[in-house]
């Protein structure tokens, strides 16, 4: 039997700036299972980060309901900090302090004994890859140790549910990598509920069992980053011809999902390796020759813009002209 860790019905906050309201999360209901592992996507300005902070009871909300870890955010906050980790996007280790410090000082805060946090302590920094740094100084360690740090910081508890805000930001790629695989083992070991925002749509794709798409604080989509590629955006077939002529009859028999601009032709369909030899073969009866043919899987930031006609990756409203 599934337990449901996250369940919002008409979750709602508002803020007030300069005498105006900002409706930063609209009516959101949303359901997490335990033992999931859920992407939270949106441009800037999608009401994600609100939505993290009312979960982990930062902030109240201005309507609605949420019931985390089984307890109400409004009602019982205490039982839900307790149940929790949250990662958020700034440092949560003091600079001065030595790693190892901090740690058994997080585990103390959550009632641990001295000795129940130092051997908490030293379990997760061999798990997080941190033994030749833990007792120097926060300030001394590189972003990816200090990100691994923090993961390490919001697992002290043993916390049943994870909140990741932008946990890879400004780390290189070698530290990104390193930090997600880290992530993907403790949710092995551990079946820990991860609930994470992201910017990179590449960390969602590949980590995440189910995407939620959140702009203007409502969820607009809601599925396996499979299934939301394959139902809203489709695969996208490039066929490039010697001449325009070609490439312009080429598009009038293609179908209506196409762009044609001078001798390059983009059509979208639901099964692109499965179109396309047919496609090619009635091109070639009808003689017009392609010169080049290549079919590329969508991404989220496709789906997203068939949405919104806007970009995940900008928040920018974009033609179909500038993303072809």
């Amino acid at each position: 039997m599934t337990t449901t860790m996250i369940r919002t019905r008409g979750l709602t906050r508002h803020f007030t700036v300069k005498k105006e309201t900002v409706e930063a999360v609209r009516g959101l209901d949303l359901e997490i299972e335990a033992g999931e592992m859920v992407a939270l996507l949106g441009p800037n300005g999608a009401g994600k980060s609100t939505t993290l902070r009312l979960l982990t009871t930062l902030i109240a909300p201005t309507s609605g309901t949420a019931e985390v870890a089984g307890h109400d955010v409004t009602r019982d906050p205490r039982a839900v900090r307790r149940r929790i980790g949250y990662i958020g996007q700034g440092s949560m280790a003091g600079h001065a302090q030595r790693g190892r410090d901090e740690l058994i000082s997080q585990g103390r805060s959550y009632g641990m004994s001295v000795v129940d946090a130092r051997a908490r302590a030293t379990d997760l920094i061999a798990s997080l890859d941190l033994e030749g740094v833990a007792d120097r100084t926060v300030s001394s360690l590189s972003g990816g140790q200090r990100r691994r740090l923090d993961i390490a910081m919001g697992l002290m508890h043993s916390p049943e549910l994870l909140f990741l805000d932008e946990p890879s930001t400004g780390l290189d790629p070698h530290n990104r990598a390193s930090l997600l695989e880290h992530i993907r083992k403790l949710r092995a070991e551990r079946g820990t509920t991860i609930v994470m925002t992201t910017h990179y749509l590449d960390e969602a794709d590949s980590m995440a069992e189910r995407v939620v798409v959140i702009d203007h604080g409502r969820v607009i989509a809601d599925d396996t980053p499979d299934r939301l590629k394959a139902d809203v955006a489709g695969d996208r077939i490039t066929l490039t011809f010697t001449d325009e002529r070609s490439a312009a009859r080429a598009a009038a028999r293609a179908g209506i999902e196409v762009e044609h601009v001078s001798r390059v032709v983009h059509i979208r369909v639901p099964d692109g390796p499965g179109r396309l030899p047919g496609l090619l073969r009635r091109l070639d009866r009808a003689g017009i020759a392609v010169s080049s043919a290549e079919v590329a899987r969508p991404t989220l930031d496709d789906v997203f813009l068939n949405l919104t006609g806007r970009s995940l990756r900008e928040g920018t409203f974009t033609t179909k002209e500038m993303a072809a």
